[in-house]
């Protein structure tokens, strides 16, 4: 990485030197610099709806950059040690869309792990892939989803060796990884591509002591959330592509789908936010590390909470750990995580990441401080100390291994109706049933219904879940295969 040249910021640069130009706007947005809509102006700041412009000579072009843009990118792929990297706007959902449709068409073959988000199995859906899911193992203590063994990846890959494709999530939602570097270099030998979602896992470029990147482990491509860990804007992400990848067809991939109005604000902030981190990320997320730890020792101390790390690896479903993760278990206080989080929000004005049935995650940045650190660790110990109650009538997170009747695309399009929730058992569904935050799908188009999946729906949604992606926003009902299957 050159670090001279990452001192660079040129679409900011860019934008710096165009308002200091008094050119008229006969062009679109029409709020012109601001002047149109006051209000919004007041609300957002002058200086952000001057920089809400439009692509034009001096700024480039999101489609076909030739300039200041093409510049970012190659400053973008130095630092992160990639060929090539794409500015994207659609967030990271449409980074893992690009990656997947670059690799697979309809009929192909992908190799992924059911713990995926859905904009992974979205895209599958968009070019008719054909998905071949590794069940993760699961931690029955903790109540959460491992990583994939590397056996059961290899074993994948050699049943099916006309796969196009595999995908590893780099890392979980709580942290957890898997043996990316043995997966790449086992599939590069089958001559099968490997996609990293990274969507939180963009301080692995940057940090000390923290797992391996998927551009260092060799991987082809990588979806990298830059608004989460990176600091930049939300819905502002990178796709990362290794020296494999055909660059040209990947851009004309996610011209696509991707909008032709690139955001100005959301390029700027990730050109900003890639020099920072370029310049200064081992020292941020040293910091982060040492809030995360701080923050471990102090909720573990409380009793009955569990802030788990690195203790927990065991050179395989989990291989390694992200020790900028704050996941932490709450089954042994009684009460699940979502009435955790609704607690810390509703009584502490603390809003967390996100609850499930066994933990919460608590997302630690650069932007936190110690006195919020122990902010969160009081809240924790005031809701064990008035609410603590016994665990008998909570249920324990299971994995619930689909069976996949139709490919998602054939379930999503097919002919379908709508029926109760509790009458659904046995039928096909054609819609998603997740709980978000994390996206992570509890039933996906094509997949049986089962008694188990029925009663773990209506528990999540009982315990106060969001969730999301049935048509009945309710769910009572849900929409199935007309024709059954």
């Amino acid at each position: 990485m050159n670090n001279e040249d990452q001192n660079k910021a040129p679409i900011a640069e860019a934008l710096t030197n165009f308002k200091k130009m008094r050119v008229v706007p006969f062009d679109v947005p029409g709020h012109k610099r601001g002047r149109g809509t006051p209000e919004l102006s007041s609300f957002l700041g002058k200086t952000c709806l001057e920089t809400d412009v439009n692509s034009m000579k001096p700024l480039d072009n999101l489609c076909h950059p030739i300039s200041v843009i093409r510049e970012a990118e190659e400053l973008a792929a130095d630092a992160f040690g990639a060929v090539q990297a794409f500015f994207m706007v659609g967030g990271t959902t449409s980074a893992v869309q690009s990656m997947i449709l670059s690799v697979c068409k309809d009929g192909d073959k992908i190799i992924l792990p059911r713990n995926v988000h859905r904009s992974a199995i979205n895209a599958i859906i968009l070019c008719g892939a054909i998905p071949v899911y590794i069940n993760p193992q699961t931690d029955c203590n903790l109540g959460i989803s491992l990583g994939m063994k590397t056996d059961d990846v290899i074993r994948a890959m050699l049943d099916n060796p006309d796969a196009k494709a595999v995908l590893v999530n780099n890392p979980t939602y709580y942290g957890i990884v898997s043996d990316l570097k043995a997966i790449t270099e086992a599939a590069h030998k089958l001559r099968i591509m490997v996609l990293a979602d990274e969507a939180h896992g963009t301080h692995f470029y940057f940090g000390d002591d923290m797992p391996i990147s998927a551009m260092a482990a060799g991987a082809d491509f990588a979806a990298v959330s830059m608004h989460k860990s990176g600091g930049s804007l939300t819905q502002s992400s990178f796709l990362l592509c290794g020296k494999s990848v055909n660059v040209g067809y990947v851009r004309q991939i996610i011209n696509l789908t991707q909008t032709t109005s690139g955001s100005y604000l959301l390029l700027s902030s990730l050109d900003i936010a890639r020099k920072t981190l370029a310049l200064k990320g081992r020292q941020i997320f040293k910091q982060v590390q040492d809030l995360t730890t701080y923050a471990r020792e102090e909720i573990n101390r409380i009793g009955d909470f569990y802030a788990y790390s690195k203790e927990i690896v065991n050179g395989d479903t989990i291989f390694d750990f992200d020790t900028t993760k704050l996941s932490v278990y709450t089954y042994d206080v009684g009460l699940a995580g979502i009435e955790i989080y609704d607690i810390l929000r509703d009584e502490f004005d603390i809003q967390v990441e996100f609850g499930d049935l066994s933990n919460i995650l608590a997302y630690v940045s650069v932007g936190d401080r110690e006195r919020d650190i122990e902010r969160l660790v009081s809240a924790l110990a005031e809701i064990r100390r008035k609410y603590k109650r016994e665990k008998a009538h909570l249920h324990k997170y299971e994995y619930i291994s689909p069976t996949v009747a139709l490919t998602p695309k054939e379930a999503f399009y097919s002919d379908k109706k709508s029926v109760p929730l509790e009458t659904s058992c046995g039928e096909i569904c054609t819609e998603f049933v997740m709980c978000y935050p994390p996206g992570i799908p509890i039933l996906a188009p094509g997949e049986r219904i089962t008694r188990g999946i029925i009663d773990y729906i209506k528990y999540a949604r009982e315990k106060g879940c969001s969730l999301t992606g049935p048509e009945d926003m309710d769910i009572n009902f849900i929409n199935i295969c007309r024709k059954g299957g």
